[in-house]
């Protein structure tokens, strides 16, 4: 199986690298500004559960780590699982949030497209939450 294409997309937030970290890595924080978990996450044992559009799915979690690492993946299924890795850099006095994502191989073109807008606005979410505007 080849490697699935992806695009790679980032957002500048004039933040403290350890204030934007120590969001990210609380997964309770992810429904403020990822829409996709919008509808809430809970924790039941050490598996995470959101409640989506498509019903509940299980989300992993990245442990916390001194890298900047906060990926997480979303099980549409025991067997079909999304990876999303992220990663938050520092920049200066601010922060970079690198977001990864993968046209999944079912998705058109069309699909990836809106899928490329949505990450942009909920990385804008994101943004505007922790600058506080």
């Amino acid at each position: 199986m080849s490697p699935l294409p992806c695009v790679n997309l980032s957002i500048t937030i004039h933040k403290p690298y350890i204030k934007v970290y120590d969001f990210l890595a609380d997964p309770m924080n992810f429904p403020l500004w990822a829409s996709g978990l919008a509808k809430g996450l809970k924790k039941w044992g050490h598996v995470w559960m959101a409640e989506t559009d498509n019903g509940m799915m299980k989300v992993k979690f990245s442990e916390r780590n001194e890298y900047g690492i906060v990926d997480h993946s979303i099980f549409l299924s025991a067997e079909n699982e999304i990876r999303i890795p992220m990663r938050v850099l520092i920049n200066k006095t601010g922060s970079e949030v690198l977001f990864t994502l993968f046209r999944q191989p079912d998705m058109n073109e069309e699909k990836f497209a809106a899928d490329i807008g949505w990450v942009e606005k909920d990385l804008k979410a994101l943004k505007t939450l922790l600058e506080g505007r």
